[in-house]
């Protein structure tokens, strides 16, 4: 692959190519002709004794579409370390344009310069070497700039680069002339594809695999496939995290029940994942069916609880070591949405106050003030309903403050059913354990008149 200077090496090589031919032609061409690499509006078209010039422009660098997915993902998906380098593919587009005083000069100029690019359709390494690597004693009397993009590795890259005129028509070829605020002069447009860039940071190759599976002691010989007579995941696998029955979510203290196959083993552990926890929480099983289908955990309820915890969706995984297996495995994740459960009345085990409703203020309002369990962190966005009417919650710098919803004051004074929403996760205000669904008498709280 080509270094980041490759751009600038396809134009030095490229001029080259024209420099070379215009030397070659000799006195076909009348006289000195200067072949140049820069923009439009930076050649002076008053001086007479500048000789007839050709010139290559660089107008617009655009992404291949052949090459701009290659070797993508450039990074592990769950520690974000660099895998590959995924190489940079870029089309290169270019307008060759001619300048002369005398009658048919330009004409002669941009026919021959033309004709050098489509009897060069493909520049072959050896043609990028010569032009980019001039002989050692000459490297030290060459501009700067020559010398940096004859370190391109342009002549080693996998794709050669290819040279294609491009069909340019009136109204573009005009707004090319006016964003670049010069005369226009005869000009041809040329599409010039693929240079391929590539970083050179360190990335991450797997060794080769030495066996499939577990090894013999004896014999030395990997077990190889393992075939399973049905149509099940081969590998200790999660179908489903349920919360209590008659539940979409679940809340602390509950039991959650882990449905899968290929779940026994010893040494189970249930690891929960979010993304305001830096690193995954590990919970202990507290049953396992003797088929390895289903695994059943407790989600703490604790007073550490509160803060460890956060409502909303989480990732549940098991790692455990499978029955006849010598190293652990951790399974799919499979989610999980914690609802959380605002505190209306005081919870003296755990150490909460009860909900407070006032009313007043300037401009008047309805305020409820408010704790949650698990606690709402400050990056989460918190939403709170008096039956049909909502309100966001302030801004809280801590964790552990409380809630406060500012309501209008066109809110009726009674009693009100209450629901919360913590990052699109509702509290669980319908009750479905009877014969027909109803709202939860708990999940109430009344507005002052």
């Amino acid at each position: 692959m080509s270094s980041p200077l490759a751009i600038g090496a396809v134009s030095a090589v490229l001029r080259n190519l024209l420099d070379d031919g215009m030397i070659e032609a000799g006195a076909a061409v009348g006289s000195t002709v200067s072949v140049t690499a820069i923009a439009p509006d930076r050649i002076d078209l008053d001086k007479p004794e500048d000789p007839p010039r050709l010139n290559l422009f660089l107008h617009q660098v655009t992404p291949n579409s052949g090459w701009r997915n290659n070797g993508l993902p450039s990074r592990s998906a769950t520690s974000g370390e660099r895998l590959t380098n995924a190489p940079l593919a870029l089309d290169l587009h270019y307008m060759l344009t001619a300048y002369g005083r005398a009658d048919f000069e330009a004409e002669i100029l941009l026919g021959y310069g033309m004709h050098l690019l489509h009897e060069r359709p493909v520049l072959d390494r050896a043609a990028i070497r010569r032009a980019l690597g001039p002989p050692l004693d000459l490297t030290t009397l060459m501009p700067p700039a020559f010398q940096a993009v004859a370190a391109s590795d342009l002549a080693d890259q996998v794709e050669l680069i290819k040279i294609t005129p491009a069909a340019m028509g009136p109204d573009e070829m005009s707004k090319l002339w006016t964003a670049i605020k010069s005369e226009y002069r005869p000009s041809a447009a040329y599409h010039v594809s693929v240079v391929l860039i590539e970083g050179t940071r360190p990335g991450v190759s797997p060794l080769p695999v030495l066996s499939r599976g577990k090894v013999d002691p004896v014999t030395k010989r990997d077990r190889g496939v393992v075939v399973n007579p049905d149509l099940l995941p081969p590998l200790p696998t999660l179908f489903t995290a349920e919360p209590p029955p008659h539940q979409s979510s679940a809340r602390l203290g509950e039991i959650i029940t882990l449905t899968g196959v290929r779940l026994a083993g010893a040494g189970h552990r249930v690891r929960l994942t979010h993304r305001l926890t830096p690193t995954p929480i590990e919970l202990t099983p507290s049953a396992l069916n003797a088929v390895g289908t289903e695994l059943k955990f407790i989600l703490s309820n604790d007073v550490a609880a509160q803060s460890t915890f956060t409502a909303g969706q989480w990732a549940v995984t098991v790692r455990f070591t499978p029955a006849g297996e010598p190293n652990e495995r951790e399974t799919n994740a499979v989610p999980l949405v914690i609802a959380p459960v605002p505190v209306i009345t005081a919870d003296a085990i755990l150490g909460l106050p009860a909900a407070s409703v006032t009313r007043g203020g300037t401009p008047p309002r309805v305020t409820v003030t408010l704790v949650t369990r698990p606690q709402v962190r400050p990056e989460q966005r918190a939403t709170l309903m008096l039956d049909t009417v909502e309100a966001a919650a302030r801004q809280h710098a801590n964790a552990a403050d409380p809630l406060v919803f500012d309501f209008p004051n066109t809110v009726a004074a009674g009693e009100h059913v209450l629901r919360l929403r913590v990052d699109g996760a509702d509290s669980l205000l319908i009750d479905r354990s009877g014969p027909a669904p109803a709202f939860d008498a708990t999940q109430k709280i009344t507005v002052p008149p």
